[in-house]
């Protein structure tokens, strides 16, 4: 790695993105039950996408809303470790930070059915 970093530092500092969004990966994958049953959902749904007859930008909304949700509970996920950083005390704020990040998962899954079914529909 060493040669990489003094030869090649832009690439060097791209693996080690990669690498902490690894992980990133792991740690919500292991703790988080519902980025484990989103993963899930996309992974049933992906094959579905390449299925189905749908124009090529179609099939790219429909892959795209399966990725929206993953992104919106790594969001979610994200603040709520944050706040349990902060603190594990009962706040007005705390909650509602959790909420919001919960309320964009909802959204993610909001969006992805109507992209779903407007475009099988």
């Amino acid at each position: 790695m060493d040669f990489i970093k003094n030869k090649f530092p832009a690439l060097y500092r791209i693996l080690k993105a990669f690498c902490y969004s690894y992980d990133g990966f792991k740690a919500t994958f292991k703790s988080e039950p519902a980025f484990r049953q989103d993963l899930f959902v996309c992974a049933v749904l992906t094959p579905i996408a390449f299925v189905v007859d749908v124009l090529p930008f179609e099939r790219a909304l429909l892959l795209f809303s399966l990725i929206f949700i993953l992104f919106a509970e790594c969001v979610n996920t994200a603040i709520e470790v944050a706040i349990d950083r902060i603190s594990t005390e009962i706040h007005p704020l705390s909650k509602k930070a959790k909420d919001i990040g919960s309320l964009t998962v909802l959204l993610a899954f909001i969006n992805a059915a109507f992209v779903w079914i407007l475009i099988l529909f």
